[in-house]
């Protein structure tokens, strides 16, 4: 690899960027965001809890001193809350994520990881985990499984059609997608109605209801490990955006970089659909809120939509459990603010157009 390889290709940065809020300053506001909506949630609830008595009790269990607070919160906090916080940290950081890598790739802005088939096919993976009757673990498995299936076949397409460009890869998506999605049908009519089918559907809503301390540490390693390698490689997604032959000139093997920044992405929207189901949009527009804020230089839109993600689904988690007295899936939550957005999208790339 030569010299210029080491060099950061950052985009060209118009006036308007240079005048907007330093990129640091962003990042500050943005974790003390996160930290915020992490501390309304840990309060709101149908039993309320003050932030005073949420401090003490965090201050009680972590450091010497012992802090006068109601006993009933402290189960509150750490059984029901704090695992599906956790959760949705995760959850959404990843799917932000990965949707900005799939983005920043496939050189197409409306590309997201619920087009590839990684979501169906995780979907299908839990589906029949349900439909044969295993326990929690196991069906996260077959989530994980059916999610890395979806992506090696929607891969596979181009290699035998024997057209790599990103229109085929997308097309192969949908393709995917459809395929699952009659399979899931299939899977719905043999289900029991009573039982099985309820589960299924559930899950395809999505939901951080049932999640875990126990199921936090089986991704928890996952994500992280597949988040930092994306965000150490990040800048070379900005090479990749100046073309395949510059990107080679420079010395980048180009199909192993995206081969790993695919493989990556795939494991963390995999991991995110196991413990959650099926949680849409968040991949899409997570991303462009992103670049709105920083630009189009991913070595600050991919950290940005990371802790933006995080900071989504935990207020859609809040907002699901305290709108209505039984608690909405998050994927209609998630649909009906992501939906108006991609028409304001596509209604912005008209205008440009035009």
């Amino acid at each position: 690899m030569t010299d210029r390889a080491n060099v950061t290709i950052k985009p060209k940065i118009s006036q308007k960027e240079k005048r907007e809020m330093p990129y640091q300053a962003i990042v500050i506001i943005l974790l003390f965001a996160l930290i915020g909506v992490v501390l309304l949630s840990l309060c709101t609830g149908r039993y309320y809890i003050h932030i005073k008595e949420v401090l003490n009790i965090f201050i009680s269990k972590y450091t010497p001193l012992d802090l006068a607070y109601d006993q009933k919160a402290e189960p509150v906090i750490y059984t029901l809350r704090l695992p599906r916080i956790i959760a949705a940290v995760l959850v959404g950081g990843a799917l932000s994520l990965s949707g900005a890598c799939y983005q920043g790739v496939f050189q197409n802005p409306l590309v997201a990881p619920d087009m590839l088939g990684v979501s169906a096919g995780a979907c299908i993976g839990a589906s029949l985990g349900i439909l044969f009757g295993l326990n929690s673990f196991a069906i996260q498995g077959c989530a994980f499984i059916g999610g890395l299936a979806a992506v090696l076949l929607t891969t596979t397409v181009p290699k035998v059609i024997k057209n790599r460009s990103i229109m085929m890869l997308v097309i192969s998506g949908i393709i995917v997608s459809g395929l699952m999605n009659s399979i899931m049908g299939i899977i719905k009519y043999l289900a029991d109605p009573e039982t099985q089918l309820a589960e299924i559907t559930y899950w395809q809503l999505g939901s951080l209801a049932q999640v875990t301390m126990k199921d936090i540490k089986i991704i928890l390693p996952v994500v992280v490990i597949a988040s930092l390698i994306l965000l150490v490689i990040r800048w070379r997604i900005n090479i990749l955006s100046l073309g395949e032959s510059e990107a080679r000139t420079m010395g980048i093997d180009v199909e192993a970089i995206k081969r790993i920044i695919i493989i990556c992405a795939t494991i963390l929207t995999a991991s995110s659909v196991c413990i959650s189901g099926t949680i849409g949009w968040i991949g899409l527009v997570i991303p462009h809120l992103a670049r709105m804020m920083v630009g189009s230089d991913n070595i600050k839109v991919l950290p940005v939509s990371l802790i933006l993600g995080s900071i989504f689904l935990v207020s859609i988690d809040t907002l699901s459990r305290v709108m209505t007295s039984a608690e909405l899936p998050l994927g209609i939550l998630t649909g009906l603010i992501g939906a108006p957005f991609y028409f304001y999208l596509l209604l912005r790339q008209r205008m440009r157009l035009g």
